[in-house]
């Protein structure tokens, strides 16, 4: 039976999240206390008719020590096949926007306590969860679709234990993803975007495809990051990391940085069982769309 706990900051996305994962066949449980979650491994089976599970943890569900809490979640893994603990943040004006927007009180929030506040409070309570968290996800730019995509890619799809590796792009324009455990900056490469004819396509399209690889010092930039992950993702995997985010930049996320995730990809998805790939700007451009 496989556990998948979503927790983090009210208003970071958790019952999207959960509700995304209910869409894909996960038995959901909102708000359950922490200190039950151990007994969800002695629910029969055949009552909740899924292998499954998904439960959302805010702060109202915490136990008042520190200790108890910990101690639950490190000991999860004892009694399910397989855990994961998700923490979703964002920050904080992106919070206090949202609150803003849709006039939601904060579950911290009193006439002695302002939303500001409520919302630093909850992130010291929530250290502990967020220390342990296997996957944290900044939702801060995100919408509820690409938050919901990238539950079903990175959560629901990682269907075996071992570490699940994604290779995501991204344009430095639109800022560098806060969740990346590494980042290489591939903005030294020979730009396929002052080329009229290319500058419409993607480096998933083959003219683009051709014209990167028609320079050597793109096959040396992929040979010194893949060669440098070679190294160190077996440390990581070794260590029992569940997830490790590798974040390849170029200018705008379209044309270098697209075609050098996606070559790495293919080039590690010969070593790794769970290797992804997610273009973070092409996405956002599609679903905008």
């Amino acid at each position: 039976m496989r556990l998948v706990v979503i927790s983090g900051r009210s208003g970071s996305g958790k019952s999207s999240a959960l509700h995304a994962l209910e869409d894909l066949d996960f038995y959901c449980i909102n708000n359950l206390p922490v200190e039950l979650l151990p007994s969800l491994s002695m629910v029969p089976r055949a009552s909740i008719r899924s292998t499954n599970i998904a439960v959302s943890v805010d702060v109202r569900n915490l136990p008042e020590e520190t200790e108890l809490l910990t101690h639950v979640l490190t000991t999860l893994p004892e009694q399910f096949d397989q855990v994961d603990i998700v923490f979703l943040d964002a920050n904080e004006d992106s919070l206090l926007q949202r609150f803003s927007s849709t006039r939601r009180k904060h579950p911290l929030s009193n006439n002695e306590i302002s939303l500001a506040e409520a919302i630093r409070l909850e992130t010291e309570l929530l250290e502990p969860v967020a220390n342990l968290a296997d996957l944290t996800l900044d939702t801060g730019h995100m919408s509820v679709h690409e938050l919901r995509s990238l539950i079903k890619l990175r959560v629901a799809e990682r269907q075996t234990p071992g570490m699940a590796v994604l290779f995501q792009s991204f344009g430095f324009k639109h800022g560098i993803p806060t969740d990346a455990d590494y980042v290489f900056d591939v903005r030294n490469l020979p730009n396929p975007y002052w080329d009229h004819s290319l500058r419409g396509f993607s480096g998933q399209d083959k003219a683009v495809v051709d014209f990167l690889e028609s320079h050597e010092s793109v096959h040396r930039m992929f040979g010194d990051i893949s060669g440098f992950l070679e190294h160190w993702l077996p440390e990581f995997s070794s260590n029992n990391r569940s997830y490790l985010t590798v974040a390849i930049g170029c200018t705008g996320g379209q044309h270098r940085s697209v075609y050098l995730s996606e070559r790495l990809t293919a080039h590690f998805q010969e070593q790794f069982d769970n290797v992804q790939v997610r273009h973070r700007e092409l996405t956002h451009a599609q679903l905008s769309s």
